[in-house]
């Protein structure tokens, strides 16, 4: 066990570290305010190869694992750059379909996911669900030799910017008449498809979505895979989405910490630094004890799932997503309460963080469901839901 990473993906964090910072915060809030979108960066990135790292060669990509996608993600959140779309397009959408999808969806596919000229969001949250896979009513049925797929989502990112979307929804066994989960890629110009913008008190450059789907017709091929697979396809996407969103926390978290370091250095108060009284000192070590260790368990949970280890990667990654989630939490908030009332001010670029940081406790998994996970799986509790 190794706790270095290696030579490749040092020099990999730091070419995306100088890309980030050569757009800045600044471009971001900018953006974010105004309804836009970072697709510069994104466009940039993709020339770049940054966004297909975890792409197979075969089809143009890095052929990496999900832990250098992640230290992408990481150092473009650390840079004040965040991209959500990159938790759902390269990680979750591009995962699934490298290890399921058909040989014609990979050709199709991958050699643009690797170049991240495609964008495609990915569904499964439902009104009435949330993100209960055994509850989804999206429901897809035979008609020929198409599909007609119908049903709601809500709370979808990025679906104005992308080309289709990965939805989860069920189809029925024709032996036994139940319901099972499916994937389908729904391009979003498709017949019967609507998507609806909710607003949302974030300032982000990433819009959230509610679907509408009513007979949406799709070709027997909008199948991911196999009709019996789907469980393990749906699951072999969402490891990776925790992953990433681990990584984002904790690129934001050091975003965070960074700037308030940077003050309680340099703003000096009855003629010394505001950082050598340990009221201020102190919150800001433990907030950088937390990240690492955050951080630590993010490389653990990637490494396991690069080795194909699908359920030791479950575990870790819900850990890692836990606690990211919270350390990004603490980070800013510590950050904004170093910084006093400049804190708050737009031009030190961490008051619009406040929101952002707290989605990390609700999304992709609520902190509550990652506890559950924990106690019922590593601790052997009863199930409690």
């Amino acid at each position: 066990m190794s706790f270095e990473e290696s030579e490749e993906r040092q020099a990999l964090r730091k070419a995306v570290a100088e890309l980030g910072r050569s757009y800045g915060h600044e471009y971001y809030t900018k953006l974010a305010r105004s309804g836009g979108h970072t697709t510069e960066l994104w466009n940039e990135a993709g020339r770049l190869g940054y966004l297909g790292v975890a792409v197979p060669e075969e089809y143009g990509g890095g052929g990496a694992g999900i832990g250098d996608l992640a230290a992408v993600c990481e150092e473009f959140c650390a840079a004040g750059t965040p991209m959500l779309l990159m938790v759902v397009s390269p990680a979750i959408c591009a995962t699934v379909i490298a290890r399921y999808g058909t040989d014609a969806q990979k050709s199709r596919w991958l050699p643009r996911f690797a170049t991240g000229e495609a964008r495609m969001s990915f569904a499964i949250t439902e009104p009435d669900a949330g993100s209960n896979s055994h509850r989804i009513t999206t429901t897809a049925r035979r008609d020929g030799g198409d599909w007609l797929l119908s049903g709601r989502k809500v709370f979808i990112s990025g679906v104005d910017e992308a080309e289709a979307v990965l939805v989860v929804g069920r189809t029925e066994d024709a032996k036994t008449g139940k319901l099972k989960p499916a994937l389908f890629i729904v391009p979003t110009d498709a017949p019967g498809f609507e998507y609806r913008q909710i607003e949302m008190d974030l300032v982000s450059a990433d819009k959230q979505f509610g679907l509408f789907l009513d007979d949406v017709r799709l070709p027997y091929d909008a199948l991911v895979g196999s009709e019996d697979a789907a469980l393990a396809q749906l699951f072999a996407g969402l490891n990776p989405e925790r992953i990433m969103a681990a990584s984002f926390s904790t690129g934001v978290a050091r975003y965070a910490l960074d700037k308030g370091v940077e003050y309680a250095k340099q703003r000096s108060v009855w003629g010394a630094p505001i950082g050598s009284h340990q009221g201020l000192a102190h919150p800001l070590a433990q907030v950088k004890i937390e990240l690492e260790l955050a951080r630590l368990m993010t490389q653990k949970a990637a490494a396991r799932y690069d080795a194909g280890d699908d359920f030791g990667a479950g575990e870790a990654a819900n850990m890692a997503k836990y606690a990211g989630a919270e350390v990004a939490i603490k980070a800013v908030d510590t950050a904004i309460q170093t910084h006093g009332g400049n804190g708050l001010a737009s031009e030190y670029g961490l008051g619009t963080l406040l929101g952002a940081v707290r989605v990390g406790r609700i999304a992709p998994v609520s902190r509550e469901m990652v506890l559950n996970f924990v106690a019922q799986h590593s601790l052997g509790l009863p199930k409690s839901y």
